[in-house]
């Protein structure tokens, strides 16, 4: 495999309000999308979509809501007499659901702190939850956090030691 990244495909509980969601952030949703199907969007050499939740767990082959990190089985299901999802009884959300932790985050870095709070103002006018507002980070960067209206966890970096090349994309340091 050659290692890059092309598409992220974030399922979501509403392909219409998702997409809205995003065009108010900016992105600009390309014409191959399928209204109420799925949306693309692209981001610099990346392609960003929304995709129903369900649909999207039926084409990945899952048949039940548990992924392989939470002890479930590949396909989903968990082993015998246990719960899966790490849920417990009487817990209101389901896993991969609004307001649990996918331990996945998407990130956008920006060139200065200024352009983290800008970002981070209109991801809130857009309806987003901003879980950590902007604030100077430990590793020495300034760093914030929203989740979308599904619950996807978006940081928005400013980090001093890395920087961007003609195109936008981010340059890691040698």
């Amino acid at each position: 495999m050659v290692p890059r990244i092309h598409l992220i495909t974030l399922g979501v509980d509403d392909v219409e309000a998702s997409a809205a969601f995003y065009e108010r952030l900016g992105f600009v949703r390309s014409a191959q999308s399928v209204a109420g199907a799925v949306a693309f969007f692209q981001v610099g050499a990346l392609v960003l979509s929304v995709f129903g939740r369900a649909a999207l767990a039926e084409d990945a082959g899952l048949t039940g809501t548990a992924g392989p990190s939470d002890g479930a089985r590949p396909d989903g299901t968990a082993p015998e007499g246990e719960r899966s999802g790490g849920q417990e009884p009487g817990s209101r959300e389901s896993p991969g659901g609004r307001g649990s932790f996918s331990a996945v985050t998407v990130a956008c870095n920006v060139a200065s702190p200024a352009e983290v709070e800008a970002v981070m103002t209109r991801a809130a006018a857009a309806g987003a939850r901003v879980t950590r507002p902007p604030s100077k980070a430990f590793w020495g960067g300034y760093t914030a956090y929203f989740a979308d209206p599904d619950g996807h966890l978006w940081e928005v970096a400013h980090n001093p030691f890395w920087s961007f090349d003609e195109t936008g994309a981010v340059r890691l340091p040698d």
